[in-house]
């Protein structure tokens, strides 16, 4: 029996860092949604008590650094399975992009593992599980849109923004989440919060508000130390979009496009600076 499973990319549509927590983590409050770039996951259950991965993808660990391994192991030794699991992983996410490509995967074998071994466990108890993996894994599990509080892992579900476009860049270059944060002083932050504006927004259907209360403090770490990702988010404003904004911790920008018209003369401009350029859309649910 095989099991398929949809791990979908996020973006940061705002990012709070409120202050440093006595554990070391950062106290955030954002606001992510999912989008139509994915990877898929093929699970089969195998005979025998182990966990193997792969993927056609060269430059992601294939052992216990993998999230998805680490996700089937948690499950395995927390509910007592003795059977093994074969995962292919078919990535299209890119990698340390700060659009929670790993997180997806962790969360889209936690789902499918439920499915394959018949555990019944709940949402509740995925999302649990979850938070020992990650701080996007949570969402990840959940989907849709969601304010994120905590280290991210708690959620309170939101209606979805409006439809529209999303052209993606991720410039050649990775970004160490752990590093950004590392070097992230709350005191030295000019930016001010913008998710209680973007949440407003957000609740009334407003896309230009939407594209108007865009914000994440990381960026004020990442570009110093990648001025690439400023070139590219002003070179998307130039060109017509909406709005822009670096996602997670970076290198990843995106640019939010509502006329299809606009869409092809951003792509081809960007794709003079970068060749991971993608357009897809928001995966949108309002309710």
């Amino acid at each position: 029996m095989k099991i398929y499973e949809k791990a979908s990319a996020k973006i940061n549509l705002s990012l709070d860092v409120l202050y440093k927590r006595e554990d070391g983590y950062h106290e955030v409050e954002m606001v992510m949604t999912q989008i139509d770039l994915a990877d898929r996951l093929e699970l089969e259950e195998l005979p025998r008590d182990t966990i193997i991965i792969s993927s056609h993808a060269g430059y992601i660990p294939l052992d216990e650094k993998n999230l998805a391994f680490q996700a089937a192991k948690l499950v395995k030794e927390r509910y007592s399975v003795k059977k093994g699991v074969y995962i292919h992983l078919d990535k299209r996410i890119p990698v340390s992009a700060g659009l929670a490509g790993g997180s997806a995967d962790a969360a889209a074998t936690l789902r499918g593992l439920n499915r394959l071994w018949k555990l019944n466990i709940s949402e509740h108890e995925l999302c649990q599980l979850a938070e020992e993996l990650g701080s996007d894994v949570p969402f990840c599990v959940v989907g849709g849109t969601a304010v994120a509080r905590g280290r991210g892992e708690k959620l309170e579900r939101i209606p979805s923004p409006p439809p529209c476009w999303v052209v993606l860049v991720k410039p050649p270059i990775n970004v160490s989440t752990a590093d950004i944060y590392g070097r992230f002083r709350v005191d030295a932050v000019k930016q001010k919060p913008t998710t209680g504006a973007m949440l407003q927004a957000i609740r009334r259907g407003d896309f230009r508000g939407i594209c108007g209360s865009l914000g994440n403090m990381l960026e004020e770490v990442t570009i110093p130390m990648y001025p690439e990702v400023r070139q590219i988010k002003e070179t998307m404003l130039k060109l017509g979009a909406d709005g822009a904004l670096m996602s997670g911790s970076g290198p990843t920008v995106y640019a939010l496009v509502q006329r299809e018209s606009k869409v092809a003369r951003i792509y081809n401009g960007l794709r003079g600076f970068c060749r991971d350029v993608h357009v897809i859309r928001l995966l949108t649910n309002r309710t």
